[in-house]
């Protein structure tokens, strides 16, 4: 696998806590609702850390095989261990859609899974478009560490009753955080009043709010 590329914000020493955001499929580690969360997160003095998946670094499209997206995702947690000098128990995993969710997998494995302080699902593709008859929660029993999911009412890959009922099967606490008449990109409704800034920085006080209330 080719080295990480990644970007790293916030105090080194001091803090007792890290985020890692991971991008979704079609946008990389500069997309706005992550670099506005890392901004939040830095102005709270927590670090954090985005990274590209190998297929952004190589210039193409389309993602990597679940294999290789999903050690990126363990790389990246190891890097973020290391250089915040945080033990994996300290650090909060997530990021955007496809990245969250990555991150909510290895936290659910079967076999060598990573523990973690808790999950960000920014976005949470409950299944591929089109295909809502093949959910992407049979993990979600596994996962015992705290869950935010924060999603737009009017998330296509996620219905709200769909995701509220995936929800409930996680063995950790959960806490659902919904953007009104938002779609899957956070965009929201003309007619709400509400900008697409407005819900970025919703997500980003909800995402730092509940980062700094996860157990010392």
């Amino acid at each position: 696998m080719s080295e990480l590329v990644t970007a790293f914000q916030g105090p080194v020493r001091g803090a007792d806590r890290a985020v890692l955001l991971a991008h979704g499929a079609g946008a990389g580690m500069d997309a706005p609702a992550l670099t506005v969360v890392a901004d939040a997160l830095e102005a709270a003095g927590i670090p954090s850390m985005r990274f590209e998946f190998p297929y952004r670094t190589a210039g193409r499209r389309s993602p990597d095989r679940p294999a290789v997206l999903e050690g990126a995702t363990r790389a990246a947690v190891a890097e973020l261990a290391s250089r915040s000098g945080l033990p994996n128990e300290r650090l909060v995993l997530g990021g955007r859609s496809m990245g969250g969710r990555y991150c909510s997998m290895i936290v659910g494995a079967e076999t060598d899974a990573v523990p973690a302080l808790g999950l960000l699902m920014l976005g949470y593709p409950l299944h591929a478009a089109g295909k809502p008859e093949r959910r992407r929660d049979e993990h979600f029993p596994r996962i015992t560490c705290p869950v935010l999911f924060v999603s737009g009412t009017r998330d296509s890959l996620a219905p709200r009753e769909g995701l509220t009922q995936a929800s409930a099967v996680v063995a950790g606490p959960v806490t659902l955080h919904w953007l009104e008449t938002a779609d899957h990109g956070f965009k929201p409704l003309k007619a709400s009043g509400t900008t697409i800034d407005d819900v970025l920085g919703d997500v980003a006080d909800t995402s730092v709010a509940w980062v700094k209330a996860l157990a010392r």
